[in-house]
């Protein structure tokens, strides 16, 4: 009797506590969740547009608005954030008041936040005017933060995929290399080897480009769990493409591959272009090779951001989605040194900007830098700190860097990187200038200039050491 007894309950045991594990393991089972949003940053005309020299045009029409444009991920362990703004750059300064204020009221830690500039040239400075109407830096920072804000709100589950493709014809490394014997005046009175978009008198003498171009495109796509479009971040190396208005605010062709692909995808898709280290590349070919093409304002800009949507929709009809992948990043602070002016230079910034009114200059830009070198002198500090971070979506790594940055440098993070697939956003966390690697400096040309590079020599070269480091952080993190 007590065997037939056993033998009816033991079955329903068995059972209860084989199921049980089961069922904890679906509720624990982690969500990934994604929001995004875009706020307007247009500011008021009558400010100064930044981005050329001296003397610079003011804002007296907007031609497209600015934004900044924010995407959430959420593992459900940890959460990234990428803001995007239409802005030729930002201090590190701006950056970290934005992030310090979402930290308090968000509780993500701001070394989960990657902020950078796309490098508009047709956009102002965030700076703060005599006129309170005018404080450009207080109202950005508050659109960023509530831009982040919105995209967590809007946070809801969500699948990611990412990949790659081609858009060779719109990239070309915009330094050249001169023939043996032959060397361009720089502004200091030397000369140099390289020059940056040469003009038709030294066509004749160019060796070839002096650096490479990425022709790819990459493409970080994140939808819905339903298949909607929540946002598409893509990224590209190449500088602003130009031909606006001389007095037209313009987001230029980053806003345009936005408003395009927003209105390909339909809302409530955000679309964000991130720009990669293209300090060295342009939209212009200067060999002689390619015939110059008279062109209406906005014009190109329309081609290139056209020709990139269509590239990157292929891309996307490609890509298999995660319903889940793991969310990490990590942040270092680098410290380098600044670059300071020699006597021999003093000397000569001295003597420029002790010259008669009306003098004929001896190079068109000697005034500004002879400005720049007094500047550089005078700089409080010996060396500058500087942001290097990475962020890990799954296989994908992407590495960050507060420069203008030569291309080579993005390529060789891209070959040495841990993970099967790189990609880089310059001017993200602040903007130092140019980065140029120690070969470039040896050439000289613009990029290298006294006032156009701010920091070191070998700078790149311990960047590009750091954000490997940071790379192989995320990529082997618990």
């Amino acid at each position: 009797m007590l065997a037939l007894i056993r033998s009816r309950i033991t079955p329903p045991l068995i059972v209860c506590f084989t199921l049980l594990p089961v069922l904890v393991c679906a509720q624990d089972k982690p969500e990934f969740r994604a929001g995004a949003a875009t706020s307007n940053i247009t500011p008021p005309l009558g400010l100064e547009i930044v981005g050329n020299f001296a003397p610079r045009p003011i804002a007296k029409h907007v031609h497209d608005e600015l934004h900044v444009r924010c995407l959430v991920l959420d593992d459900g362990t940890t959460k990234l954030v990428f803001a995007v703004a239409d802005i030729i750059s930002l201090g590190r300064d701006i950056w970290d008041e934005a992030k310090q204020k979402l930290e308090a009221d968000t509780g993500i830690p701001a070394s989960q936040m990657m902020f950078s500039g796309t490098h508009t040239h047709s956009s102002v400075a965030a700076v703060t005017n005599n006129d309170a109407s005018l404080d450009y830096r207080s109202f950005l920072i508050s659109r960023v933060v509530d831009g982040v804000k919105r995209a967590l709100n809007n946070l809801e589950p969500a699948r990611i995929a990412w990949g790659a493709g081609q858009l060779p014809q719109h990239v070309f490394n915009r330094r050249y290399l001169l023939v043996d014997g032959v060397t361009n005046p720089n502004p200091f009175g030397g000369q140099d080897r390289a020059v940056m978009n040469p003009s038709s008198a030294l066509r004749s003498n160019l060796a070839g480009p002096a650096g490479p171009t990425n022709p790819e495109v990459y493409c970080l796509s994140v939808q819905a769990s339903d298949g909607r479009q929540i946002a598409l971040m893509a990224n590209y190396w190449l500088h602003y493409v130009g031909g606006v208005n001389r007095e037209d605010l313009s987001a230029d062709y980053f806003g345009e591959f936005c408003r395009r692909i927003e209105q390909e995808l339909g809302a409530p898709c955000v679309g964000m272009l991130a720009n990669g280290p293209c300090g060295d590349v342009n939209n212009n070919d200067y060999s002689g090779k390619s015939p110059a093409v008279p062109r209406q304002p906005y014009e190109k800009i329309k081609l290139v951001a056209d020709d990139l949507v269509q590239e990157v929709l292929r891309v996307r009809q490609t890509l298999t989605y995660q319903d889940w992948a793991p969310l990490k990043a990590a942040v270092s602070e680098l410290e380098l040194a600044v670059r300071r002016p020699t006597p021999e230079m003093i000397q000569w910034a001295e003597s420029v900007l002790n010259k008669p009114r009306g003098t004929v200059p001896v190079h068109r830009l000697e005034q500004p830098y002879a400005e720049r070198v007094m500047a550089a002198r005078l700089e409080k500090s010996d060396t500058v700190h500087v942001v290097i971070q990475a962020f890990r979506i799954g296989e994908l790594g992407i590495a960050s860097i507060p420069f203008e940055v030569f291309t080579e440098i993005g390529l060789e993070i891209k070959a040495r990187s841990p993970f099967k697939d790189t990609f880089t956003i310059e001017l993200a966390n602040g903007s130092n200038g140019y980065l140029p690697t120690p070969r470039h400096h040896d050439l000289g040309g613009y990029e290298t200039w006294l006032g156009t590079n701010r920091v070191e020599r070998e700078a790149s070269e311990k960047i590009t050491a750091r954000a490997l480091e940071m790379l192989q952080q995320v990529r082997t993190s618990p």
